[in-house]
């Protein structure tokens, strides 16, 4: 009898765990039909306003729309509407693993200092025209951002590897990051002059604006090279989130998961800030929405994270273009808008959550 039992409780969690993985599934493949609709009405949106069917014509029947409609479509707004998606899954993954790694809710390239790091990086540029790689003058600004968000992300991992380091301790020094980049970033603004002064604050505010393919195509490829790197890692990510120790005990070397995410996650987070500016609490919005869709098992979370992250960004790429008629936001301060209230709810609920 005991036998018996056993077998059909056996029979039964597969049965459980086999409608749950069609259940996250579902929602996956919600996630991805609700991209392409944004993504769609991104491209419609604009000074000349089209229907969802002229776009679609543009896309899949280019020989039958007009010349203007095609070059809209394909030279203008289809690089900034990728743009939103790829830039969106970076820095929502970044987060994710951050949070993984760092078992802690608050994590994010915004909060731990990343893309303030970035942002002094490419006031260097815009103000002092100081090059950090003196051969690449041309595209100093976007490189004078990935380096300094790359050592900042460089700094937070060797911290954290420190005896005697927190949890705490990192978030803490995450949020002096902050502070003191910030502060050098008032300083050149004060030092900066006018025309200057107000290419430093246009950057900072983040945007889509300048997109091109080329920026596309880099940001997309960097994503493609990490996102598999993490998958191979998902069991060892989804036992980090049980605990150091346990997840020691099932074989996982934690101390070389956490070098390999981190360097991963810098690289993830910075490309994307690079070019397009401090884009706030995607990084942290994005793995919270598909944590509480799909859970914590890195074979659903990772892929709802790009798509959340995608999606928040497209959706925010929407609303710029339709709060002002006339008028294009600035994407950070949207983001910003929406982030800071979920931010205050994780800090106010995070006692009660178990990490």
């Amino acid at each position: 009898m005991t036998a018996i039992a056993t077998s059909r409780a056996l029979m039964d969690g597969r049965v459980r765990y086999r409608a749950l993985a069609l259940r996250r599934t579902a929602l996956l493949a919600a996630l991805l039909a609700a991209l392409c609709i944004s993504v769609c009405v991104d491209m419609a949106l604009g000074p000349a306003n089209y229907t969802i069917q002229q776009i679609l014509a543009a896309l899949f029947n280019a020989a039958s729309v007009s010349d203007q409609l095609r070059v809209v479509v394909w030279d203008i707004r289809m690089p900034i509407a990728l743009m939103a998606v790829t830039v969106g899954a970076s820095l929502s993954v970044a987060g994710a693993q951050m949070q993984t790694i760092l078992a802690n809710p608050l994590a994010s390239p915004f909060t731990l200092g990343i893309s303030a790091a970035a942002s002094f990086g490419a006031a260097l540029a815009l103000v002092m025209g100081t090059a950090i790689l003196p051969f690449a003058v041309t595209y100093m600004v976007p490189i004078n951002a990935f380096l300094m968000a790359m050592a900042a992300a460089m700094f937070i991992h060797f911290a954290s590897t420190m005896r005697g380091v927190t949890v705490e301790t990192i978030v803490l020094l995450g949020i002096a990051l902050v502070f003191t980049f910030n502060a050098l970033l008032s300083l050149l603004e004060y030092l900066a002059s006018e025309q200057a002064l107000a290419a430093v604050v246009f950057w900072t505010m983040g945007s889509l604006t300048k997109a091109t393919w080329g920026k596309v195509a880099i940001t997309a490829l960097v994503l493609i090279v990490t996102v598999p790197l993490f998958a191979r890692q998902a069991w060892s990510l989804t036992a980090l989130r049980l605990g150091e120790e346990k997840a020691a005990s099932f074989g996982v070397d934690v101390r070389r998961l956490r070098l390999t995410t981190m360097m991963t996650v810098s690289l993830l987070a910075a490309i994307p800030v690079s070019f397009v500016g401090t884009i706030g609490f995607i990084g942290l919005v994005g793995p919270h929405m598909a944590r509480m869709l799909v859970g914590e098992d890195q074979r659903f979370f990772l892929p709802a994270s790009v798509l959340c992250g995608a999606l928040l960004l497209s959706v925010t790429s929407v609303v710029s273009k339709t709060l002002l008629p006339g008028a294009i936001l600035p994407i950070g301060v949207i983001t910003a808008l929406v982030g800071v209230p979920f931010f205050f709810v994780l800090i106010f609920t995070s006692r009660k959550r178990a990490w």
